[in-house]
């Protein structure tokens, strides 16, 4: 039998509150995996089998600076957690709301890997047929080509680790195929990815893509800065869910739809359950010494137990030590050579 895994839970940050958090801390723990939930015993209650409550009671989910709340916060529940990875108290850290606090308190507590310039949040999209690790999303709204190289190795790396993507082929999200488009970053980068791919047996530089095809499985990893990410992620988001009430509208609409839809509702629940963003259990945060997760707010127990499933197979899968390896590989670490003929590791 493996050693258990130890996931370190915020329960502040989720909109449906503390004890939500803790059911799917619960259902979680019935598989196996320990999980340490920080946040208001009170709020949360008797503790499940598998799960330990830690009274931490002060939340910084709301706080308009994250950065300075983090540091003037050490009591934060978010920051307790990411202090038990940081000590190797727990192999994983999960927490939702506040991605800038998520970010913060893992720089400062877990700390960037090795030759890692900045970190980068992930989500793989659940996009029927064609899954697509998406980032940046939200962690860093400037960049320089540099980060972007790395992201595209890192992304990368986690997608033949955890994914189970052979030969990824990565992408830079621009505002047209050609490789002569897109900002002066962009263009640097494009190089630089041509350059530093060709070098790596493991994974394929395939160029831009744009909006209009990222959905249409022409690149198994998109990269982009975290403003772009973020806006583009959020409408994604928004477009699913428009869509899916019009469906649901239309069948609803008339007695022939209502009869329609019957015989539809089981290819559409499908449909629906593959949009769904709490499958994906939330973005991973690339470029720490651990494991980190960051789900949405608004994620019911069900996304919760599946973000600390994706954080637990983040660990046995060692994404964090083989995107290290990955990164060393290709030449794009921080201070590393400029070219590297090294195989990327499976």
């Amino acid at each position: 039998m493996p050693e258990p895994v130890t996931v370190a839970v915020d329960a502040n940050g989720a909109d449906l509150g503390p004890a939500e958090v803790a059911a799917g801390a619960a259902a979680a723990a019935s598989r196996g995996t320990r999980v340490l939930v920080y946040g208001p015993a009170e709020a949360i209650g008797d503790a499940p089998e598998g799960v330990t409550v830690v009274d931490a009671p002060v939340s910084i989910a709301k706080a308009a600076e994250p950065v300075m709340a983090v540091r003037s916060t050490p009591d934060a529940s978010i920051v307790r957690a990411a202090r038990a990875v940081g000590a190797g108290e727990a192999d994983a850290l999960v927490c939702g709301g506040s991605t800038g606090a998520a970010v913060a308190a893992s720089l400062f507590n877990i700390r960037r890997a090795r030759g890692i310039y900045r970190p980068a949040l992930a989500l793989p999209l659940p996009i029927p047929g064609a899954p697509v690790l998406f980032l940046d999303v939200g962690a860093n709204v400037e960049v320089r080509p540099e980060h972007l190289v790395q992201f595209g190795f890192m992304g990368a790396a986690f997608a033949r680790a955890v994914m189970g993507i052979e030969r990824p082929r990565v992408a830079l999200l621009s505002n047209g195929e050609e490789p002569t488009k897109g900002t002066p970053e962009l263009l640097e980068a494009h190089e630089q990815l041509t350059a530093r791919a060709a070098t790596v047996e493991g994974v394929e530089f395939v160029g831009n893509v744009e909006g209009t095809t990222f959905t249409e499985g022409v690149a198994d990893v998109v990269v982009t800065d975290g403003f772009t990410g973020n806006v583009a992620l959020k409408l994604i988001e928004g477009v699913s869910s428009t869509l899916l009430g019009a469906v649901r509208g239309a069948a609803e609409s008339s007695a022939r739809g209502r009869a329609g839809g019957l015989l539809l509702r089981g290819a559409l629940r499908g449909l629906r359950d593959d949009l769904d963003p709490e499958a994906a259990g939330g973005a991973y945060i690339l470029g720490l010494r651990r494991v980190g997760v960051v789900h949405h707010g608004r994620f019911t127990r069900r996304g919760i137990e599946r973000a600390i499933g994706v954080a637990e197979r983040g660990v046995r899968e060692r994404a964090v030590e083989r995107t290290q390896e990955a990164l060393e590989a290709a030449g794009a670490l921080r201070g590393a050579p400029s070219e590297s003929t090294a195989t990327v590791p499976s």
